[in-house]
């Protein structure tokens, strides 16, 4: 009895020792959870004043044309003064660019500089006060460990600041072979070559590119970039060095020797040294005899080693590192005998140019650069390469055509150098002239040598003639079809249902209403009984003289009756209004028609110009002004019509201001919008 009394006893401790281990445990989370909850607030607010988003008007070229594009990203600013590190990829060709900052302001930015091959690009805020902004500070990526607890901020999809936690999975990782080649080539440039990204689980959506990657002390340890499963930023100490260059000078220097490396192969009988994959042609390393093949085992005798592809890109940091011009000691191993080489460096020249419009010629084109000469084995760079083309173009249309990455050589007698050249050269031919220039044109592909005459010049397209009125009756039908008929009790009748009746034309003024049941046109059955004959009842209307009275045979509630209706002039189409082209702002406009109205697009009496089409990423694109929008107002001026538009518009033009007002009716709602015209460009 005693015994058991003690074994409940006991049990009852073990119990009540279970019971406060299991709650002690549960607490653990709760204030881990809290721990980190205030490890990221303080971070965050670190960081937060500087983080921005970035929306980009930029030029992109396709089929011969050079179009603008919209894009958002993110961005954080590192200095007092409004320098903001991006990606490349970003704002690479960016005309345009506006930040929001985490006060919700919206300052416009500038360019100053981008590096493709590291993805990095540094842009300038535009103080609208003078005072200086927030800015974040660089932390040591070199630093971190897997493990590691960071934040990433961002705006994904272009929304509000936000922030995502995650841990570092990989200190050096590497994309995937399948993706190298495509997934990270930014203008010619291969970005894994140099960058060994920080993989973490903070989730990355599309608009996060460029935002900073941060640690528990609120400092920047990368530059986000990638996604896919695994996130990737560009370590700080990289991103941080691409950016002090890019604001110091607007580009990055780096050196070239020629030599592309990968890591030993495994059947290779030593385990120092890197392999030496190619030697370009014309190159310091070719000049100075290196071979592919070689192992490279040191430069000014710091060793070189690579038996991993991760190892690479920081032996690649390494020689681009190098003073450009210095004479360098390489020693190598060829077969099994060392060699020492002295190779001079030159200076890296990008792997691509800049693409032009050349809307005379119907392409986009570029220069030739040394990566392009070498891959396409051209013995200078002499010439033009096109880039894009247009197929209804002049130089699509010539026989033969040109094609994409044909290389032009020479205009008429004149061999062409370059891009300034071909400009010249075009200006001279079509100068004064109305009509195409028709120019023999000498061209490389491949390995051929062609000429073909391409007709240099723009080419007047002709508005399209008037429509000469024909004879409307003011409705809109749908088709009497056998199965509507005899739901309406008229089985067997063909012709059509009334479903609207145009305001202030005859046929209303005659009393046809909606529902109304049309059978005969002057005793005439109208062949209307499918889905396909809606046009019939108005082809018939069109062989009348406008002013002709006919007779509707009409059916309304059953009872048949004549209508007598005067036919009216059809309304002129849309095509046939003028435009007017504002070429800062970058929108087309037109008065407003009857069929905006009669569509539901525009209401009943509205007044104004219609706006008709808005070009991407322009002036009024980015001030948010719509196709279908009908201008009412602009800097408080009232606009009635497309006349006034235009004077409203020339007179902004000739004064230049920083922003424009549009009151603009949006469907039965108003909108004012700020545009701000880009009249540097």
């Amino acid at each position: 009895m005693h015994f058991e009394l003690i074994n409940k006893l006991s049990r009852n401790r073990f119990i009540t020792l279970l019971l406060l281990i299991s709650l002690t445990l549960a607490a653990q989370p709760l204030m881990a959870a809290d721990d980190v909850k205030q490890e990221m607030t303080a971070a965050v607010a670190a960081v937060r004043p500087a983080l921005v988003r970035i929306l980009v008007a930029s030029a992109d070229y396709r089929q011969g044309r050079q179009v603008k594009t919209e894009s958002a990203g993110s961005g954080v600013i590192i200095s007092p003064e409004g320098y903001a590190v991006t990606n490349h990829h970003v704002a690479m060709n960016a005309e345009h660019i506006v930040c929001t900052l985490s006060d919700r302001r919206e300052v416009e930015a500038k360019l100053v500089g981008s590096d493709p091959l590291a993805d990095i690009c540094v842009i300038k805020l535009i103080s609208p006060d003078g005072k200086p902004f927030p800015a974040a500070s660089f932390g040591d990526s070199s630093a971190l460990e897997v493990g590691d607890r960071v934040f990433a901020m961002g705006c994904p999809f272009a929304i509000s600041q936000s922030v995502t936690m995650g841990i570092i999975s990989n200190t050096e990782m590497m994309m995937p072979e399948e993706f190298s080649d495509s997934e990270l080539t930014l203008d010619g440039e291969d970005v894994g070559s140099i960058v060994k990204w920080i993989g973490h689980d903070a989730l990355i959506e599309p608009g996060n590119s460029g935002g900073p990657l941060i640690n528990r002390d609120g400092q920047i340890i990368g530059i986000n970039e990638i996604s896919f499963g695994l996130a990737g930023a560009i370590p700080s100490n990289l991103a941080k060095d691409i950016a002090e260059q890019l604001i110091k000078t607007g580009t990055v220097k780096r050196s070239w020797v020629g030599a592309e490396v990968q890591p030993l192969l495994r059947s290779s009988k030593t385990n120092k040294g890197i392999l030496v994959s190619s030697v370009m042609e014309g190159s310091p390393a070719a000049k100075a005899g290196l071979k592919a093949g070689d192992i490279l085992l040191s430069i000014d005798g710091a060793e070189c080693n690579a038996q991993f592809k991760e190892q690479v890109p920081q032996f690649n940091q390494f020689v681009t590192n190098i003073p450009v011009g210095k004479t360098t000691q390489m020693k190598v191993l060829r077969n099994t005998t060392e060699l020492s080489f002295a190779v001079t460096t030159v200076e890296r020249q990008k792997a691509l140019d800049k693409e032009h419009e050349i809307k005379s010629w119907g392409i986009c084109a570029t220069n030739i650069t040394q990566t392009m000469q070498k891959e396409m084995q051209l013995p200078t760079k002499d010439g033009v390469m096109v880039s894009g083309i247009l197929p209804s173009g002049p130089a699509g249309s010539a026989k033969p055509a040109l094609n994409e990455g044909d290389i032009i050589l020479k205009i008429g007698p004149d061999a062409i150098k370059d891009i300034n050249q071909l400009k010249t050269i075009t200006q001279t031919l079509t100068d004064g002239k109305k009509d195409p220039v028709p120019t023999l044109i000498v061209f490389k592909r491949n390995e051929k040598e062609y000429m073909t005459v391409v007709k240099i010049g723009k080419e007047e397209m002709s508005e399209p003639g008037a429509e000469i009125a024909k004879a409307w009756l003011g409705i809109d039908s749908q088709v009497l079809t056998s199965e509507l008929s005899k739901a309406l009790g008229v089985a067997g009748k063909m012709g059509v249902r009334i479903t609207q009746v145009f305001p202030n034309c005859n046929a209303s003024k005659a009393g046809m209403k909606v529902g109304d049941l049309i059978i005969k046109l002057d005793g005439e059955e109208i062949p209307a009984d499918q889905i396909g004959d809606e046009e019939v009842l108005s082809s018939l209307i069109r062989q009348y003289d406008i002013g002709a009275e006919v007779d509707l045979s009409v059916v309304r509630g059953g009872k048949a009756s004549i209508v007598k209706v005067k036919l009216d002039a059809a309304p002129k189409p849309s095509r046939d209004y003028p435009r007017y082209e504002d070429a800062n702002l970058e929108f087309t406009a037109r008065d407003i028609t009857f069929s905006d109205k009669a569509n539901g697009q525009v209401n009943q009496g509205q007044t104004g110009a219609y706006v008709e089409s808005v070009a991407d990423g322009s002036s009024a694109a980015l001030g948010r002004l719509s196709a279908g929008d009908v201008i009412t107002m602009i800097d408080g001026a009232p606009i009635k019509k497309l006349d006034e538009l235009k004077k409203a518009m020339e007179n902004i033009a000739q004064k230049k201001p920083e922003v424009v007002v549009f009151e603009v009716k949006r469907g039965i709602r108003t909108r004012f919008l700020e545009i701000k015209p880009s009249w540097n460009e």
